[in-house]
């Protein structure tokens, strides 16, 4: 079985191709110009390096947010589109889900932090059991010292929020606070191929129809229309 994933979450989003249990070619784009604009570039790169057509692909995979409100409403559209013109079938992945297993098998919680504005992140807490993550702290928006006055043990921070209030993290917490290296500071396209075959392999198919993107919350022109 091939698939291929697509994560948009933040700016350096990306595509990721496996065959299998094998990853193939994973690509990042930096889209400070806009998604829109270079997703579908990145992802005829990725199969031209993978020597495959876009109909060759059995599954499409996509990392469904939180994060970037105008990345998650790009990749959705674009994905579904994908599964449209195609006939094949779709899989969602949780952002941050995927973005924790940049620390597989840790013997630390690991806590993905995404900047979500108005001095929030997007978090969630993940800790590593048998094969796998569970959530210790389901995906929120929150305040960061909400999120540190709730963590009482050793915990790595990822991701651009992590960058963003990193003094803050380390005065409220102290040695209990560990930063991930650069390299795994970023969300990984090719997490969310590997969990979306996971998924894929179980039938946890998406209806593309009702897919939406996990935001969290209202964006700010949803907000100041309801003022």
């Amino acid at each position: 079985m091939k698939l291929l994933a697509i994560e948009t979450s933040t700016m350096l989003g990306g595509v990721a191709i496996m065959d299998g249990d094998a990853l193939i070619t994973e690509s990042r784009l930096n889209v400070k110009v806009t998604h829109s604009e270079r997703l579908m570039t990145g992802i005829g790169y990725a199969l031209a390096q993978s020597s495959l057509k876009i109909e060759d692909i059995d599954v499409f995979a996509v990392a469904i947010g939180p994060g970037s409100f105008t990345g998650l409403r790009v990749g959705l559209s674009t994905v579904k589109g994908l599964v449209y013109a195609t006939g094949k079938r779709l899989v969602s992945v949780p952002t941050l889900e995927a973005f924790a297993w940049n620390m597989p098998f840790s013997g630390y919680d690991v806590c993905p932090l995404l900047d979500a504005r108005k001095k929030e992140v997007y978090a969630g807490i993940f800790r590593w059991a048998d094969d796998g993550f569970v959530r210790v702290m389901s995906e929120q928006a929150i305040k960061i010292d909400a999120l540190t006055s709730s963590i009482t043990g050793p915990t790595i921070f990822l991701g651009e929020g992590a960058l963003i209030y990193k003094d803050v993290i380390k005065a409220n917490l102290g040695a209990k606070a560990f930063f991930a290296s650069p390299q795994h500071m970023v969300p990984s396209p090719a997490n969310t191929a590997y969990l979306g075959m996971k998924k894929a392999a179980a039938g946890e198919f998406e209806e593309p129809t009702a897919l939406a993107p996990m935001y969290l919350r209202k964006s700010e022109a949803e907000m100041k229309k309801g003022a």
